[in-house]
């Protein structure tokens, strides 16, 4: 299904059932003044929906939803199975998660669930298909927002008993899951599935595979819960489209490419993480990606109107950036800019968390910025209408992702326990963000038909399947770019042997007998590249041997100089790169625009990178769409077909103020350059 809207979702968590109805009645008129058309009801509203159990008040939910249609606001419905009432855990105790320390949590905050615990589904399946038989068919009901950023690991006895039956299922006898473990070491040979625990706490490192299996286990357990909810919305016969929200940026407990085809539209929830100038870079990462994982059009379920949270502190979004990061997300295919929450909450846990009426009200400038994108989406709502092969961009780099490779760099005893899948894989995507090249994420065995390049970071446990397939890719003419830590193992982290990297030895060409990690801080030259520009590096070398490849770039010094550094070798028509090492940014930078160049690959608008300028092409139905972000202090000019959507004027002559933006619809292919304005 392609979630196409009638028009830019606008509006955001709505949580009535802290206000007064005088509140609401304000609420309305404000939604209406600021073009709100969509609000998301229930996400935390289950012991207000069932204040017993079994015992449902929907009469305050009927009357908020009855003065949300009479504005002509429609609205996602969520199922509250984040955050059970407190009588759920006083009358089921078991039900409540247990840490990997074997501490039973209690209740008192959100997420307070044992995702195994029979209890808990029963009640979950129970509240959605009572939901989904009174509202599944209201004519407001925009979808449904199942659960709420799925991610509470339980590790208490509901958990291992689900956990033993998984692994039954998936090794089918006791000697093939020893195997796959490699019990031998440190006599865990198991002679029983009892004898199988979660990864709790021990007295030193675990076994890689069981934490890894762990892993990829409770991910099908929060997805095999979330469809047992769906399947009940469907059963009660509501047709509406029902997705949950993934969280960006710096967990991650789910498979997204196996929980993306369960979903009607994927959705998620994003925060900058920044409040300088990579926020804006972020924004790229998490909307490339969530359009990657969902192959279309997607739902911002949530962002943050007003605030940065880093660690301690939290920074003020100016409205200029809330607006450009809404429409940034639009640009890589967002169908919606929702946010957390409506109102700012007087009181709660999160009462100092942005809101799009914030603590001073409908009179703050704050609100006003809200009024002001809410007419600015109205003006572009026919980006939604997607082209009819369904690809929004025209990406000719591909980034493979999955989340194998996240959880087993989070696994304890690496050479080098300070790198993460995360950081590398945004490091990459930075690099082409910063050179204004689209980008998109898929899978290992991917349809790759649409790349000249695709860049491999960190793709630590990899099939021989994965090889196969990146091989025909090179062999049929494209660029493939490997990073360190890259297929060094198999499918339950067992180190391949040979060499490294693994399982890509042969078509990279290249084999590395030995990991020379470097001190923290300590940095290596790679040489220059050419006009002076120094290629250095951090953190991981390789001494490497060359089986076919060619050297470009060598160690200048540190602990492998003298020896290659970064290597290509012909492969068929194509070629495939290997880096055994942490590239510093600006020199990954330059590294990734070179290979880029030689392949042809460019900017959407030459030059606008270069002027602070994000140019973003969105592909419609009928027309191409060119978001041009202004994230400079300066002024920048337009010269190109088209019409602006935001002003109504031609794209010719349009000047893009700092901190502005401009939505110009473009005839199919259409070029656009931009300029200083003097």
């Amino acid at each position: 299904m392609t979630f196409v809207p009638d028009r830019l979702l606008f509006g955001g968590d709505y949580n009535p059932e802290q206000w007064t109805e005088e509140v609401w009645r304000e609420d309305i008129e404000l939604m209406t003044r600021a073009r709100v058309n969509t609000v998301t009801l229930g996400v935390f509203s289950w012991a207000r929906l069932e204040p017993r159990e079994g015992e449902y008040d929907t009469s305050w939910l009927d009357r908020v939803i009855e003065m949300l249609t009479v504005a002509g606001i429609g609205f996602f419905l969520a199922t509250p199975t984040a955050s059970p009432p407190p009588w759920f855990t006083l009358a089921h105790p078991d039900a409540l998660p247990v840490t990997p320390h074997g501490v039973r949590l209690t209740h008192g905050s959100r997420d307070t669930y044992a995702i195994s615990a029979p209890a808990y589904r029963e009640a979950a399946r129970r509240v959605a298909r009572m939901l989904a038989e009174r509202y599944g068919s209201h004519p407001g009901l925009r979808g449904w927002h199942v659960h709420n950023e799925y991610g509470t690991l339980d590790y208490g006895p509901h958990a291992a008993a689900a956990f033993r039956r998984w692994l039954e299922a998936r090794y089918g006898t006791l000697e093939a899951l020893n195997a796959a473990w490699t019990t031998g070491f440190w006599s865990q040979g198991y002679g029983a599935w009892d004898e199988i625990f979660p990864p709790v706490a021990t007295q030193y490192v675990h076994n890689p595979a069981q934490l890894i299996d762990f892993r990829r286990f409770s991910s099908d357990e929060m997805l095999a819960c979330f469809s047992e909810q769906r399947d009940e919305i469907r059963a009660a016969g509501s047709a509406a489209p029902v997705t949950t929200n993934f969280m960006l940026p710096t967990w991650n407990h789910l498979e997204q490419w196996a929980w993306s085809r369960e979903m009607d539209v994927v959705s998620v929830d994003h925060y900058l993480d920044t409040p300088g100038p990579d926020g804006e870079a972020h924004v790229a990462y998490g909307s490339d990606l969530v359009r990657g994982w969902g192959g279309g059009p997607w739902v911002l379920m949530e962002q943050n109107a007003t605030g940065i949270i880093t660690g301690d502190r939290t920074y003020a979004k100016p409205a200029s950036r809330m607006i450009r990061n809404s429409l940034g997300y639009i640009a890589r295919g967002s169908q919606s800019s929702l946010f957390f929450q409506w109102r700012a909450s007087l009181g709660g846990s999160e009462q100092w968390h942005g809101a799009l009426v914030p603590h001073a009200g409908g009179s703050s400038a704050g609100y006003e910025a809200v009024c002001e994108l809410g007419g600015m989406l109205e003006k572009i709502s026919e980006v939604t209408d997607p082209p009819a092969d369904g690809r929004l961009g025209d990406a000719r780099v591909g980034i493979v992702w999955h989340a194998d490779a996240w959880w087993a760099m989070e696994t304890p005893h690496l050479p080098n326990d300070a790198l993460t899948y995360r950081d590398e894989v945004r490091a990459a995507h930075r690099s082409f963000w910063r050179a204004g090249i689209a980008t998109d994420f898929l899978a290992p065995g991917a349809d790759a038909s649409a790349y000249d390049l695709l860049v491999v970071p960190c793709l630590y446990a990899a099939a021989p399947e994965t090889a196969e397939w990146l091989r025909g890719f090179a062999e049929g003419g494209g660029t493939v770019l490997v990073s360190y830590l890259s297929g060094v193992a198999d499918a339950h982290l067992r180190i391949l042997p040979g060499g490294y990297p693994g399982t890509f030895r042969e078509l990279l060409g290249v084999s590395a007998d030995e990991v020379r990690v470097l001190a923290p801080g300590e940095a290596v030259s790679l040489g220059e590249r050419g006009g002076g520009v120094e290629i250095r590096a951090t953190e991981w070398t390789e001494h490497l041997i060359l089986d076919g490849a060619e050297t470009v770039l060598s160690y200048a010094d540190g602990p492998s100089a003298g020896g290659p550094a970064v290597t290509r070798r012909a492969v068929g028509s194509g070629s495939a790169w290997y880096v055994s090492t942490v590239l510093e940014q600006a020199s990954r930078d330059a590294l990734y625009a070179r290979i880029a160049g030689e392949l042809g690959i460019g900017e959407a608008v030459p030059g606008a990178a270069a002027l602070g300028l994000e140019a973003v092409r969105r592909r419609g139905a009928e027309a191409d769409y060119l978001f041009l972000l202004n994230h400079s202090s300066s002024a920048a000019s337009v010269a190109g077909d088209g019409v602006d959507l935001l002003s109504g004027g031609p794209a010719e002559g349009l000047e893009v103020a700092a901190g502005g933006v401009a939505v110009i619809r473009t005839p199919r292919g259409g070029s656009a350059a931009v300029r200083p304005t003097m």
